[in-house]
């Protein structure tokens, strides 16, 4: 497994419905990547001025809302994840 580095993340997409709620299939070509994701591993956390480290916010195991077009794609043993940094997360959903 990938350990993040500093305030970063590694996150694993959800995906979102592939059905309407009136039944019609929604085709790959036309779904946009989830925002949603669960937290697989993070980082120690950023430093601050005199050099200590502040822990994360966000815990392994989190699911979590982040920006849109944020973090970059990775591909680890064939599974596809994402690469965020704390900053990049909008929120923790059901906490």
């Amino acid at each position: 497994m990938l350990k993040p580095l500093s305030n970063r993340l590694l996150v694993e997409r959800i995906d979102s419905e592939e059905t309407t709620s009136s039944g019609l299939i929604i085709p790959d070509s036309a779904k946009e990547k989830p925002q949603e994701g669960k937290v697989i591993s993070v980082g120690p956390g950023s430093r601050d001025k005199e050099g200590e480290v502040v822990p994360m916010d966000i815990s392994v195991g989190d699911l979590v809302l982040f920006a849109k077009y944020g973090g970059t794609d990775v591909t680890l043993d064939g599974e596809e994840y994402l690469m965020l940094k704390e900053d990049d997360v909008l929120g923790i959903i059901g906490k």
